[in-house]
């Protein structure tokens, strides 16, 4: 392990698959394909939303957030990989690692909340359908995600900060693809017992609290849509509940994997996969996933369609 003559390096080296090699040209190209998929999927998502008045509803303002996160979290590590698997020079600037660091766990915090608030959505929506447009009026949606947001930044805020408060004792070298805190708090000098546990006490209020909240809704919705007798109306809400249902299972169970047990204990490449899976495997599929399996969504689509080579 390298070691420098100062506590905090002035650049990281992030040594990926270095032990791979023959896995980068792959990596490279899969990630300059996935990115801009990721990135129009997510944007079509938004735009489709928007301008189809039919989807002016909470189910689709969440969901609006939710593409705009994906489209944050995925930028906040896939650029500066890309720039890494395609040089030699795999480094990144203390700064630049801060600023990942942040902005990474940000957006992955949030995002937990806000996959916990789209469930309760769901929940209201099946369970209380007459008091729906009450309940999840415009001022709650609004309030809502702005505690997910805020909830989310002071989370990740903290736990980054106290993460880049430890001495790295001249250690510069990650065995990562990027920044990512229990990578830091592993290759840390001195005690970091504390850090550990806080880790594990933030992780268990931004996954498992809302991991709980999310199969608590979908047991009570499980149970309402046993009591709906057209099978019309039984389908279209099991259609809108299982591409939600299979997106937390997409994002929670890597990062539960990662984030739940011990940095000491985690092995040499499970942060690599698992930061490739939750931060760029999950933003791709996202899109694909709520407009393949939602009727509104795919005729919102076609007619977008329509109108644009119509208006040629």
């Amino acid at each position: 392990m390298a070691r420098i003559n100062v506590s905090h390096p002035e650049e990281f080296i992030l040594l990926g698959f270095a032990d791979h090699p023959w896995l980068e040209l792959p990596l490279f190209v899969i990630l300059l394909i996935t990115y801009p998929m990721a990135m129009m999927g997510n944007i079509v998502i938004i735009l489709v939303s928007k301008l189809d008045s039919r989807l002016h509803s909470p189910m689709y303002f969440f969901l609006n957030n939710l593409s705009f996160l994906d489209m944050c979290y995925t930028t906040s590590i896939v650029p500066q990989m890309l720039v890494n698997l395609g040089s030699s020079k795999k480094t990144i600037s203390y700064m630049g690692c801060a600023v990942q660091l942040y902005f990474f766990h940000i957006m992955g915090g949030t995002e937990c909340l806000l996959l916990a608030i789209m469930s309760l959505d769901r929940y209201v929506a099946i369970c209380r359908p007459l008091h729906y447009t009450l309940i999840m009026h415009q001022q709650i949606c609004i309030l809502l995600v702005s505690i997910v947001w805020l909830s989310g930044m002071i989370c990740a805020l903290s736990e980054a900060t106290v993460t880049l408060q430890l001495p790295l004792c001249g250690l510069n070298k990650l065995d990562h693809l990027l920044c990512e805190i229990p990578v830091l708090i592993k290759i840390a000098c001195g005690e970091k017992s504390v850090n550990e546990l806080t880790l594990s006490v933030v992780c268990i209020f931004m996954t498992t609290v809302p991991l709980c909240l999310i199969l608590t809704s979908y047991v009570c919705i499980g149970h309402a849509l046993l009591k709906i007798k057209s099978s019309e109306g039984r389908k279209k809400a099991f259609g809108t509940c299982s591409s939600h249902l299979i997106v937390v299972f997409l994002f929670y169970g890597p990062a539960m994997s990662m984030y739940l047990q011990p940095p000491s204990s985690i092995t040499r490449d499970q942060p690599k996969f698992m930061a490739l899976f939750y931060g760029v495997v999950t933003p791709t599929l996202n899109p694909f996933i709520y407009t393949l399996r939602n009727k509104d969504v795919k005729g919102a689509l076609g007619n977008l369609v329509r109108r644009i080579f119509s208006s040629k």
